[in-house]
């Protein structure tokens, strides 16, 4: 006889009655997408949950668990993910424009399609995350951990500086990204940005943007 499965449910609502309500109504009928525009979500625990096109635009996730979830067309814009665990999250096609993503943990996460423009990322951990088909746009990656992620085709015009961990960052990108050091900041693309990803220890493909692919 197959067992089935018990529905999953929160291992922790948010401290906020309102956004512990608006999960509860969602949880009594999830044929529908959560409602959590502008909700405070802190203090809940989310790991494993499927909000695939979640409206959680401007929404407080600051150090929610999140790991595992299921954010497939999701739309967080302008969402505070300062310090959150979307470790192994699904975020493909999510919309994460304007979001904070600040010591946020992505690592290994699926952000195939993401589109991420004006984005605080600096100091957040993507080891081994597949980015690919995205869209990076004034991302702030400085002090950013790539370690092992994997890049295809994305647009990459992002901020780095020398606290960037590159090692093992592999795949193809268009450029350029903007490098910050003691000297300022400049422009790196083509050749000179691949030198410069592989002297950290990466290995990327600037793609020139007559080879890019409609």
């Amino acid at each position: 006889m197959t067992e089935i499965p018990d529905p999953w449910r929160p291992a922790a609502f948010p401290a906020d009655p309102a956004a512990a309500r608006q999960v509860r109504e969602w949880l009594d009928d999830t044929s529908y997408a959560l409602y959590g525009i502008g909700h405070d979500f802190r203090g809940a625990g989310l790991a494993n949950g499927d909000f695939s096109g979640a409206w959680l635009i401007d929404a407080v996730l600051a150090d929610v668990e999140l790991g595992g979830v299921c954010l497939y067309r999701a739309d967080l814009s302008g969402a505070d993910l300062a310090g959150a665990n979307l470790g192994g999250a699904d975020l493909v096609r999510a919309k994460l424009d304007r979001a904070v993503l600040r010591f946020a943990r992505l690592d290994g996460a699926d952000m195939v399609k993401a589109s991420l423009h004006d984005v605080d990322a600096s100091g957040a951990s993507l080891r081994g995350t597949r980015i690919m088909g995205a869209s990076l746009y004034d991302v702030d990656l400085r002090g950013a951990d790539l370690t092992d992620a994997v890049l295809f085709q994305n647009t990459f015009k992002v901020t780095m500086d020398d606290t960037t961990l590159v090692r093992g960052l592999t795949g193809t990108a268009f450029g350029p990204v903007t490098v910050v050091s003691d000297e300022g900041s400049r422009e790196v693309g083509g050749a000179d940005l691949e030198a410069w990803i592989s002297a950290r220890g990466g290995e990327v493909q600037v793609i020139p943007p007559q080879r890019r692919v409609r």
